[in-house]
């Protein structure tokens, strides 16, 4: 075609390639640009409307092969598809398969620490328990040791009524205190055995507490695991979650893991074994605590008895004496009384001496006379002096020797007789003062053994009836 400006190039047969590698195209064409393009749509960018017929052929040929590369590529690729999808279905069951038994072990460990967890929470609240039950009997046991001081102290104060000279610091008074002291010992110890109780105690709970958030979590995550271990590929409520492999910054390792909870685990142990100790203490205390107190109780019993005992063999000897005394009250009341008779009587025979004396000495003259009845010589102690006091007597034989008149010597002997008699009545009258003297201190000693006996046995050793039992003291009760 002469107008035509264009001119088309034929490309070089096509050589034979392998299917896959045929070409796509097999010419380039060149579009018109001059003037005097055509204006066909049919022919838009040809020489002509018509190909040749080897270009025919080799469009034919180029279908085939294209046919042909396109089916065996499909074939590889829908095999290479088959096997990839079979193997990928094989690598996700045995991951599914291999996840599922992991979480199953781990489901197992969960599942033993949980077990171990729950089991030292049952043995922390049975020990807490155990422990409340022994504070309670702390506090029981130092609410009783209030009874026993009180009964102390108000014997201390009743035996400082005790009157003189029996208010004195016996062995009774050496045991109160004692006994005193001792109880305050024992409630100091009981105060302070309470307070490590009450610590013991918020420690167990405070380990109990953090067990049970462990197992609370553990629980939790036991529940999660279950669940995601019963998920299968039919399953209705699973989806996608694009975001879930991203890796948490908070997360514990396995090792971390299985450290805390045994961790938790040995502080809860270590604090259950001091909380039986402790337990074991309390017991050791009470039992100890409760023997001091009634061996010190039977002690003070003791010392009561016996003092009561002396107080009462002293008021019997005092009596015994007392009754003494009274007797020889009356028999020197008696003698006091002979004795003023004896000395009334010789009142009489006195003025019958000096009255004879008297008118003999008024005789007129020569007769007055020293005659035998004035004057006589003396011989043995004759019978009128018998029975006389020795002073008498001794005073007679001096008349004896010095021949004194006879009715002077019965004058003075009478003097003589009255002075023994006066003399023996004042020492009679100072011997009843002095009987009446131990009488009165006799009988006020009594009355203060009998008060002393009425404080310690009436008193004291009644009240101390209600002294409580060893179990009380050791907080049963």
């Amino acid at each position: 075609m002469a107008q035509t400006d264009v001119l088309l190039t034929k490309q070089p047969a096509p050589q034979t390639v392998p299917a896959c590698e045929l070409p796509r195209k097999l010419y380039d064409v060149a579009r018109n640009t001059g003037a005097y393009t055509s204006s066909g749509l049919a022919t838009a960018g040809f020489r002509t409307a018509k190909y040749l017929v080897d270009e025919w052929f080799q469009n034919c040929y180029a279908r085939y092969h294209q046919a042909f590369a396109d089916r065996d590529q499909s074939e590889r690729q829908r095999h290479e598809s088959r096997q990839l999808a079979a193997e990928t279905e094989a690598l996700a069951q045995r991951t599914q398969e291999d996840s599922t038994k992991k979480v199953g072990q781990r489901l197992q460990d969960t599942h033993c620490w949980k077990s171990e967890l729950q089991r030292e929470v049952h043995d922390l609240v049975a020990e807490t328990d155990l422990l409340l039950a022994q504070k309670q009997r702390l506090e029981r046991a130092l609410d009783t040791t209030a009874v026993p001081f009180s009964i102390a102290t108000d014997n201390l104060q009743c035996r400082q009524r005790r009157q003189h000279p029996d208010l004195v610091r016996d062995h009774v008074e050496v045991e109160l205190l004692k006994e005193a002291e001792l109880i305050r010992n024992i409630q100091e110890l009981l105060k302070r055995t309470i307070m490590q109780a009450v610590n013991q105690i918020r420690l167990n709970r405070e380990h109990k507490e953090t067990c049970e958030m462990d197992w609370s979590d553990k629980v939790e995550a036991y529940n999660i695991d279950d669940t995601c271990a019963r998920y299968h590929n039919q399953s209705t409520d699973v989806q996608f979650h694009p975001h879930s492999t991203k890796f948490e910054e908070s997360a514990s390792t396995p090792e971390t893991w299985a450290k805390f909870t045994q961790e938790n685990l040995c502080r809860a142990e270590r604090e259950h074994l001091a909380s039986a100790n402790l337990r074991g203490l309390i017991d050791c205390i009470l039992r100890d605590t409760s023997e001091d107190l009634r061996l010190q109780c039977d002690a003070v019993n003791l010392a009561f008895g016996n003092r009561c005992e002396e107080l009462e063999d002293a008021r019997h000897k005092l009596e015994h004496h007392l009754r003494k005394t009274l007797r020889e009250i009356t028999d020197q009341e008696h003698n006091v009384a002979a004795l003023k008779q004896a000395i009334k009587d010789k009142e009489a025979p006195l003025k019958v001496a000096q009255t004879r004396l008297y008118q003999r000495s008024l005789r007129p003259n020569v007769e007055l006379c020293r005659d035998t009845a004035q004057f006589r010589k003396w011989g043995p102690l004759s019978a009128c002096s018998k029975g006389v006091c020795p002073a008498v007597r001794n005073r007679g034989a001096q008349s004896l020797r010095a021949q004194l008149p006879l009715l002077v010597s019965e004058v003075e002997q009478l003097n003589a007789s009255l002075a023994a008699l006066r003399e023996k009545l004042l020492e009679a009258e100072q011997s009843l003062r002095n009987l009446e003297d131990t009488r009165m201190s006799l009988e006020k000693d009594i009355a203060v053994k009998t008060n002393s006996l009425f404080i310690d046995r009436q008193k004291c050793m009644t009240h101390r009836a209600r002294y409580p039992t060893v179990l009380q003291l050791a907080g049963y009760q």
